[in-house]
């Protein structure tokens, strides 16, 4: 390259470390300009990260959102908020519903063209999980058409059930954007804007419109900051010491009994996606408390999801998902028992094992994991104030002797496929 007659070399800024380390070291002749041009893909531009996040190296979404909105003028009115509330969570975490689980209109096929069969043709023998049959859209104009069917059919209910789970329903009311944001088909200006225009238009409720809008100007925004403000170090990052190898059934849900993550782990192998709840409260719920290494999670996660790049993944499975960056992200452990799965879903009803069981053979892996998690982090964790209160509980249980013999039986049962 360094010899080549080439006089100018441009290109846009990558979303990923490893690209840009690449381009920046490339060996370019001494008359070749080299220009980097600020990706469309992020609303943020590349170069004020360091800004925002140097004056207070802990700053937490909640606050980045707030700034996000301010700074694009979007659900505001002047300088306050519409509706007089920066979120509306409260209103947008109701279990499922028990009746109506057809409400969320179904999203239509793709039909798939020349150019995807010959993809399909090339790379199948490298992959795992099902072949595509269109669930997903690979034009900019299957793209535009996914964005106009959720903003006018979806979004006015995406809001209330937005972190249920249902194993009868896959998509809910979830926009199923995140693949084309995250490849360039959509650009997140143009999301926010039509879910901005149809609120102003009296077409979407706000709590819809502003849970919405916060998954893309805040939490996707959010993510890639701490990406490029903690690479490459971050990837590596194992707080918690989680040694525990990948279960076999992140690529064969046949192996494991447990209702919940067979159901996510069977979607994810058909479909190549779960949405947000699945991933943070099953999927790496399970992972977290069971002790598995984050960065055999990552590297599942990534080679796994129609979504993933790594600047998704690093960050929501090392500091969201697994707390494997000892508290940078996240201010607590997303550590949760069966109680949880059981109110935010219909997983555990038929399931073999009981929810509401620390000890037997049938006792639910979630709830066991749970207590035995924050008996074996104990130490760091009573000093949290957001989860001290269940490590107290935890070093109060009668029967915590027992729990811990039966959790490691259960690990061993998960190494082997048979839990």
């Amino acid at each position: 390259c360094a010899n080549s007659s080439i006089e100018h070399f441009d290109y846009q800024r990558p979303d990923e470390y490893r690209l840009q380390l690449e381009l920046e070291q490339l060996s370019l002749p001494s008359h070749c300009t080299k220009t980097c041009y600020e990706s469309e893909h992020f609303l943020l531009p590349y170069p004020e990260i360091e800004k925002t996040f140097t004056a207070n190296k802990a700053v937490r979404m909640e606050n980045f959102y707030r700034k996000m909105r301010k700074r694009f003028d979007v659900l505001m009115e002047g300088d306050q908020p519409r509706g007089d509330r920066w979120n509306f969570d409260d209103e947008n975490r109701q279990p499922p519903p028990k009746t109506g689980h057809d409400r969320w209109p179904v999203p239509a096929l793709y039909e798939l063209d020349e150019v995807d069969e010959q993809v399909l043709a090339a790379v199948q023998s490298h992959c795992f999980g099902k072949l595509p049959v269109g669930q997903w859209a690979t034009t900019r104009e299957g793209a535009l058409e996914r964005l106009q069917f959720f903003i006018k059919r979806v979004l006015p209910v995406f809001g209330e059930h937005e972190d249920a789970m249902l194993k009868s329903n896959w998509h809910l009311a979830h926009s199923l954007l995140s693949p084309y944001l995250n490849n360039g088909l959509l650009l997140p200006s143009e999301v926010v804007e039509a879910a901005q225009s149809a609120f102003l238009a009296g077409k979407v409720p706000l709590n819809s419109a502003e849970g919405f809008i916060r998954q893309i100007i805040g939490w996707r925004e959010y993510i890639w900051n701490c990406y490029w403000q903690w690479m490459p170090d971050y990837a590596h990052m194992n707080a918690l010491s989680a040694d525990v190898d990948l279960s076999p059934m992140f690529t064969d849900p046949s192996k494991t009994s447990m209702a919940c993550m067979k159901s996510v782990l069977s979607g994810v192998n058909e479909r190549a996606y779960s949405h947000h709840i699945e991933r943070l409260m099953v999927l790496g719920n399970f992972a977290l408390i069971a002790g598995i290494n984050p960065q055999q999670l990552t590297r599942w996660m990534w080679n796994s999801y129609i979504d993933a790049a790594e600047w998704v993944m690093v960050p929501n499975v090392i500091g969201m998902s697994q707390y494997a960056d000892g508290g940078m992200l996240a201010t607590k452990p997303y550590a949760s028992g069966g109680a949880y799965i059981d109110r935010m879903s219909d997983h555990c009803k038929g399931c073999v094992y009981d929810r509401k069981k620390r000890t037997g053979d049938d006792a639910c892996p979630f709830t066991v994991l749970y207590w035995d998690f924050f008996l074996r982090h104990q130490e760091r964790f009573v000093k949290n104030p957001r989860v001290a209160r269940q490590v107290r509980a935890a070093q109060q249980l009668q029967d915590r002797d027992e729990l811990q013999v039966v959790a490691v039986a259960m690990i061993k049962k998960l190494n082997k496929g048979a839990l």
